[in-house]
């Protein structure tokens, strides 16, 4: 009997080992393992992040999906998590140029695109102190210049592009770049004179002017960039389609209501939700393309 016994037990704790070896992890979206959605901050850190847990939470409302803002320091970082396998990002607020570097890597898909004042495109703005001197393109050969990241659309890729039309290699002919961390402390570092010149997007003084009432006045616009589609929502292919679909059809419907339609303008003033696809992209590829800008080549460097 006693044989059996050890038997039994052998087997008991065998079983045991066998069915937590087989524990299936929790389902993607709950307390244990809540989507994670990565962005980048455009603004103020602790107000685009807030912003975002608002959205979560009527996310959850709608859905009784768990997700987690994740604030990154850089789109590089955004899309390393997108990257990863298992995935450490199922969804990003990537900018254009970020957005089409995670795209040609198979980790993310667009599924919606961020109006802001009726368009969901937008421009970026080459800025300097009014007494500059800095008075166009080739005025910025040997000065210092803010950017808000090495992969913003608007605050980098864009600007160096005209910069380079012009006559100016980003490369060799500024003193020096400065990665601000975001488009208001490009426009703070102009402003306080930290950088002789800075890009950002249009118009991101106007939402500064509380701090810095006088901010029009004392920096002025030098160049205004081409259309840039606007950034979205994008998923890693991981995410489940029915996971997908609800999140999106949630936030189309939060579109539509004074409380979500406050979370996402408080999140990264985005005044609407739309559907888009890939191919929305198009036109701006070809831009980069004529210009003979590789993502991929930049994002190495």
């Amino acid at each position: 009997m006693k044989k059996i016994a050890y038997v039994v037990i052998a087997l008991m704790v065998i079983a045991s080992f066998t069915l937590a070896g087989c524990k299936q992890e929790a389902a993607l979206g709950t307390e244990e393992n809540p989507i994670i959605w990565a962005l980048v901050p455009s603004g103020e850190t602790d107000t685009v992040l807030a912003g975002f847990e608002d959205v979560a939470a009527i996310l959850y409302d709608e859905t009784g999906l768990v997700i987690e803002p994740f604030v990154a320091t850089e789109y590089a970082g955004v899309i390393e998590a997108l990257s990863a396998d298992p995935p450490k990002a199922h969804m990003a607020s990537l900018a254009t140029f970020a957005y089409l570097v995670a795209s040609a890597r198979g980790v993310a898909d667009v599924a919606l695109v961020s109006e802001r004042y009726g368009s969901p495109s937008y421009n970026g703005q080459i800025i300097t102190r009014a007494d500059s001197g800095i008075n166009d393109i080739a005025d910025l050969a040997g000065k210092t210049y803010c950017r808000p990241d090495p992969l913003s659309t608007s605050g980098w890729i864009i600007p160096m592009v005209t910069m380079q039309a012009a006559g100016i290699n980003p490369e060799t002919d500024l003193a020096e770049v400065v990665d601000a961390g975001s488009h208001d402390a490009v426009a703070a570092g102009v402003y306080d004179g930290t950088c002789d010149a800075g890009s950002t997007y249009i118009d991101v003084r106007s939402s500064m002017e509380e701090d810095y009432p006088d901010i029009m006045e004392v920096t002025k616009v030098i160049n205004v960039s081409v259309d840039i589609p606007n950034d979205g929502v994008q998923f890693s292919p991981s995410v489940p389609a029915e996971i997908r679909e609800a999140i999106v059809n949630a936030l189309l419907t939060i579109n539509e209501t004074e409380e979500g339609l406050a979370a996402i303008d408080a999140a990264y003033e985005w005044t609407k939700l739309v559907a888009k696809d890939d191919s929305f992209y198009d036109p701006f590829r070809q831009v980069l393309d004529a210009a003979g800008i590789d993502p991929e080549t930049l994002m190495g460097e």
